[in-house]
């Protein structure tokens, strides 16, 4: 199932990991682990933030692709089941 994963980093968090040097080493993980569609990063409401869309294949590996965000970067992660455009003509068509 394609999902969104949003990630807002605690700013203190994320900066003491920015300065001890191990942010980008848990960006690298996340992403190896996620193997996103695609992965962006902002700034909202005040907050660093990863927006992220990939393939979640059992919903079993939660715990395992969000932990990092949280533990490492006190981040509070969303998460929703997404479409694309064709999931989305897919969706309408079987409506008959």
């Amino acid at each position: 199932m394609r999902v969104l994963l949003k990630a807002k980093l605690d700013t203190e968090k994320a900066n003491e990991a920015i300065r001890g040097g191990t942010m980008e080493k848990t960006m690298q993980s996340a992403m190896e682990m996620l193997r996103p569609e695609a992965a962006y990063f902002t700034a909202q409401d005040g907050c660093r933030t990863a927006i992220i869309v990939f393939d979640l294949a059992d919903t079993s590996d939660i715990p395992r692709l969000t932990e990092p965000f949280m533990q490492d970067l006190g981040a509070k992660v969303e998460m929703s089941p997404v479409m694309n455009r064709e999931d989305l003509a897919r969706g309408l068509a079987s409506r008959g």
